[in-house]
């Protein structure tokens, strides 16, 4: 794609990296045949390739952005199928980002825009506030139909039916390795997840200290900044990410890491990025450090000595991420761990098309996020397992409300292969195993 930026506007590291990206697209269009929201609205503007032009003509015009590209910027996943089907290998990622950031920074949204992603930007990174804010969800909710706002109603409805309580095992600390220690190992902790679903991490760090790593929680860790970097909220996004680019320099520095693990896809391709985003920056070396290492648990556990299990005799529908499957480009490592575990895995048809879920996408484009659920729970359920596996805690909360089949985070199913307790998902209500005591 030819691009006529001046030398001036290319003096912007942004702006650089777009035209860089913009250059390598050649209109082929195969990235429409895999896009999600192509899928369901069928509009050349809501394909990556028609987000291109879009973001191509904004940023070389230096125009205020208009309402009509806003809005299909907005409906981008960033499910990042395009660039799994690319052949030209246009990084969408970064471009998309920039376009987000420049919209943050040049276009007065609606009032009601402005005030709901403020509220998601102060309470979502925020495990306290947001389990706070899950309560309130909660108890709100049987009034959710005198909402007229979509997506008030999505943000009710997203409150599970029961709030864990607080880990300990989230706090900053270290778990020694159960066997003669092979690694150590940072777990990310995560922040929504530390809310909606405590069993993730303590499913990992049993798991992985079965395995002979130690593992750590980093003091000062947290939120690795991802839902504020996609609403284009640069300033927010990369001081969450400082924080921990800090927390794990510090640990590397100390007695030393050979991974920083990461259980929530999401985080991690956010993480493995933080080189890129930092490039820049006086924390650009710490900052590419904690990428080169950076790694999904997924990645961890097949350089470990998992061990064989018997056959559990239940079928898991494993559904694959979007930040792990196009954003990471880990596509066999848990298939073959839940095989290697004794699980029998089967996929869905279109395994590489979003669930909807996004980060905060359900929340602010509820009709087209409950679409490609609703796609993707047929999917899943059509091909009859007993339970479905995933590595991503929005796509576990995306997909198990429409659903009454278990939905379990991958870990979850590895740690009670090899000696841990059921997940709690898999136990019928009133009949749920005792509380898993703090592993320390």
């Amino acid at each position: 794609m030819q691009t006529t930026f001046t030398e001036k506007q290319l003096q912007d590291p942004g702006t650089k990296r777009a035209n860089e990206i913009l250059r390598s697209c050649v209109h082929c269009g195969f990235c429409t045949a895999t896009c999600p929201t192509y899928q369901v609205l069928g509009d050349e503007l809501d394909s990556p390739r028609g987000r291109i032009y879009l973001i191509k003509d904004m940023l070389e015009n230096e125009r205020v952005p208009d309402e009509k590209t806003v809005k299909h910027i907005d409906r981008c996943l960033s499910c990042l199928a395009c660039m799994t089907t690319c052949p030209s290998g246009v990084h969408y990622m970064h471009l998309v980002d920039h376009a987000r950031a420049y919209i943050e920074k040049h276009y007065d949204r609606p009032w009601s825009d402005k005030a709901l992603r403020w509220l998601l930007a102060r309470i979502l990174p925020y495990p306290a506030r947001f389990r706070l804010a899950l309560i309130g969800a909660k108890l709100a909710r049987p009034f959710k139909g005198l909402l007229p706002d979509a997506r008030l109603r999505a943000m009710l409805e997203m409150a599970p039916r029961t709030i864990p309580p607080v880990s300990r095992n989230d706090d900053p600390q270290s778990f020694a390795a159960a066997v003669p220690r092979k690694k150590r190992v940072a777990l990310m902790t995560g922040c929504a997840q530390k809310a909606l679903n405590t069993d993730i991490n303590d499913a990992t760090i049993r798991l992985l200290t079965r395995l002979g790593c130690e593992v750590v929680v980093a003091e000062g860790a947290g939120c690795c900044g991802a839902l504020t970097h996609h609403m284009g909220r640069e300033a927010e996004s990369h001081a969450a990410a400082a924080r921990n680019i800090r927390a794990w320099a510090a640990e590397i520095d100390g007695q030393g890491l050979d991974a920083i693990v990461i259980n929530t896809s999401g985080c991690g391709t956010t993480v493995k990025d933080y080189g890129y985003m930092f490039r820049n920056d006086a924390l650009a070396a710490e900052a590419a450090r904690v990428s080169e290492i950076a790694m999904d648990v997924s990645e961890l556990l097949m350089q470990l000595d998992l061990p064989e299990g018997a056959d559990k005799g239940l079928t898991v529908a494993y559904h694959a991420a979007c930040s792990l499957q196009h954003g990471q480009q880990i596509k066999t490592h848990p298939k073959t761990l839940l095989k290697r575990a004794g699980f029998k895995v089967v996929e869905p048809a279109d395994s590489h098309l979003c669930c909807g879920s996004a980060g905060t996408y359900n929340l602010m484009q509820p009709e087209i996020s409950a679409e490609l659920k609703a796609r993707k729970v047929k999917t899943l359920e059509a091909r009859q397992p007993d339970l479905i596996a995933a590595g991503n805690i929005g796509c576990m909360m995306q997909i198990g409300s429409g659903t009454e089949l278990p939905v379990v985070h991958t870990v979850e199913l590895l740690d009670w292969a090899t000696g841990g307790p059921q997940p709690p998902a898999l136990t019928a209500p009133g009949n749920r195993p005792p509380e898993v005591p703090i592993l320390r």
